[in-house]
């Protein structure tokens, strides 16, 4: 896969900036392969995501990244310069439901996801099987065992031990404590099986088919201490009919759950999504 280095930029929306910017790029001989831009009329934020061929460019990616916080500093950037050789390390936490995680598990065997999967964590011995498939470490950590609390400091031992980076929820049907969505806050990704804000909490399939709807989907969101309200990253629907059972429901939407955290996790390890508040600029 060809190297390339991505700058990203969230700053306060102003004349020069995408000008300055292509100068600087300019200067050091950087060969822009992708560029997107957006500006929130709203907020008045700026936005922009360019994806550079990293052997074009005359500085390595120290010199780089020094020669930048100068230009940044003029306007009032949050900013990151990322190498796409650098793989994020992605833990996997999951529960019963295992078809979110044998999706991830296979797009990343064949090359889908480009990311180290140090280690799965799950409360059900039934999902080692899957690991030791993969040749992937599983830990078990017992829910019923012991409180939540020790429970949830095992894992995050465990996700330390793994010097993880990303976290993804693969339909790990157990609530983080606050401390830490507060630790991996925009690191910590969550597959919903609706499509969020309706049908939020516990049982929305069954939600939604007391409701009526023609319409169920999935919700790939960054996990934040307001349950099922963090920013989005990506959606997906299915349509159904009167006919269907609520279990019918439930199977339908398997595929748009896997879809949507397949696309999610992609779009966080390609440094697509910017969050903006409780919402995301996703330059997919």
């Amino acid at each position: 896969m060809q190297q390339t280095f991505r700058l990203i930029i969230d700053c306060p929306d102003q004349v020069g900036i995408v000008a300055s910017v292509a100068s600087f790029l300019a200067e050091h001989n950087a060969s822009i392969v992708e560029a997107n831009h957006h500006t929130d009329l709203q907020t008045g934020r700026f936005f922009m995501r360019h994806e550079i061929h990293a052997d074009s460019v005359n500085i390595g990616h120290s010199d780089f990244k020094k020669a930048f916080a100068i230009l940044a500093d003029e306007y009032n950037m949050r900013w990151q310069l990322n190498d796409s050789h650098v793989k994020q390390r992605v833990a996997i936490l999951a529960s019963h439901e295992s078809h979110c995680l044998v999706d991830i598990l296979h797009r990343h065997h064949t090359g889908e996801l480009m990311c180290d999967i140090p280690c799965i964590v799950a409360n059900h011995e039934k999902i080692r099987a899957f690991a030791d498939w993969y040749d992937i470490p599983f830990v078990f950590v017992d829910f019923s065992a012991q409180d939540k609390s020790t429970a949830f400091a095992k894992i995050q031992q465990q996700l330390d031990v793994y010097a993880a980076d990303v976290v993804v929820l693969a339909r790990f049907m157990q609530i983080l404590p606050d401390e830490m969505c507060q630790r991996w806050q925009g690191r910590a990704i969550n597959i919903h099986h609706s499509f969020l804000p309706s049908f939020a909490g516990a049982r929305p399939y069954q939600q939604a088919y007391d409701r009526g709807v023609k319409l169920i989907g999935a919700t790939c969101h960054y996990v934040t201490a307001d349950l099922d309200e963090g920013p989005i990253i990506e959606q997906d629907v299915k349509r159904i009919s009167h006919s269907d059972s609520a279990s019918d429901m439930v199977r339908k939407g398997k595929d748009c759950e896997k879809t949507a955290l397949a696309h999610g996790l992609r779009y966080h390890l390609e440094d697509r999504v910017i969050i903006h508040g409780n919402k995301t600029v996703v330059f997919a």
